[in-house]
């Protein structure tokens, strides 16, 4: 059993350990490739994530996925470095948005040089990304562009926030289906289509990735509030600092317009306040790490996650498919 990938995910066969991590180092190798620039200062720029690491979750999937065909077909390791680069790219846009100041325990591009800079640098990526897909094919271009869209308009409606009349935590459900959920489904898609997999497995590993990225992201709400810097590579509750609706916060603000509790009112005009106050930002962590929300927000992670396994049911037993279910278990491990 040896530990590779995010998570430290154990592959349990020596074949498939091999075709991953070989997968793994091409891919890396693409991404160094794929971010040089006749401009030095823009190479610089563009490896900075790049440099700075990452769990590689969306190409670990690719690989995975490509399992179910030939791993070894030309386009698996491109469409992986593909995805990655699109996430990467999505990576410093966010960082504009949220003013972050850190990412993957390094200075985030934004902080680093310059808001511009870092808007610039994403659109560079997806350049690159785009080149690259452009030789596999026009099927895979429009799957891309629809994860794009989906991708967008997950980020526009997170802006806009919820319609009168509309459920936040549904709004939020679908708002990270389009950020976190679209990507990750077009990893398993690639990384099943690029190897000759039956169109029937296709499907089932682009639901599956769906419901993993959705669990994968409700982990990171629940990291963003119960992690330290360490464990996140980023600095606690940036998402709380900045306003941004994470489902703990949202669960609160249900169960305290449901019920009324005075702390849970408390805990709610805290949030409204100024968070940019360090004293009083500590103070809503510390609440919030204790806060029934918190624990709702695991369980709901959970049933994402064992949603994502279910979809698995129908592929042939083999240590693949064990893999992508230990995926499942550690995203669940991830939030606690």
């Amino acid at each position: 059993m040896t530990v590779v990938g995010p998570f430290g995910l154990s592959v349990r066969d020596q074949a498939l350990e091999a075709d991953v991590q070989t997968g793994l180092a091409a891919v890396e190798a693409g991404l160094l490739d794929a971010t040089k620039s006749e401009v030095p200062f823009i190479t610089e720029a563009a490896r900075h994530l790049v440099r700075a690491g990452g769990k590689r979750f969306r190409p670990l999937l690719v690989m995975l996925a490509s399992q179910f065909g030939d791993p070894y077909a030309p386009g698996v390791v491109p469409s992986a470095v593909v995805v990655e680069l699109t996430h990467l790219a999505t990576l410093y846009h966010d960082d504009v948005m949220d003013e972050a100041d850190v990412r993957r325990g390094v200075d985030s591009a934004n902080a680093r040089w310059g808001n511009s800079v870092a808007v610039l640098t994403g659109d560079f990526l997806f350049a690159r990304a785009s080149h690259i897909l452009a030789d596999l094919g026009p099927e895979a271009v429009r799957i891309q562009a629809e994860a794009f869209e989906r991708l967008v308009t997950g980020q526009i409606l997170e802006t806009a926030g919820p319609r009168d009349g509309r459920d936040p935590v549904e709004h939020y459900l679908d708002v990270i289906g389009g950020k976190t959920g679209s990507l990750i489904a077009v990893s398993g898609r690639f990384g099943a289509m690029m190897s000759g997999a039956d169109e029937g497995v296709v499907d089932i590993l682009t639901q599956y990735g769906e419901r993993l990225g959705v669990a994968f992201q409700l982990a990171d709400d629940v990291l963003d509030i119960a992690s330290d810097a360490h464990e996140s590579g980023k600095t606690p509750g940036t998402d709380l600092r900045e306003g941004i609706p994470t489902l703990p916060v949202l669960h609160l603000r249900a169960q305290a317009a449901a019920h009324g509790r005075a702390e849970d009112v408390e805990l709610v005009a805290l949030l409204d306040g100024d968070l940019t106050d360090d004293d009083r930002h500590a103070e809503a962590l510390r609440l919030l790490r204790v806060h029934p929300a918190l624990e709702r927000a695991r369980r709901d992670t959970v049933r994402y996650a064992e949603e994502a396994r279910a979809m698995l049911a129908p592929l042939p037993e083999c240590y693949a498919k064990a893999a992508l279910e230990e995926l499942c278990d550690a995203v669940v491990h991830r939030a606690g």
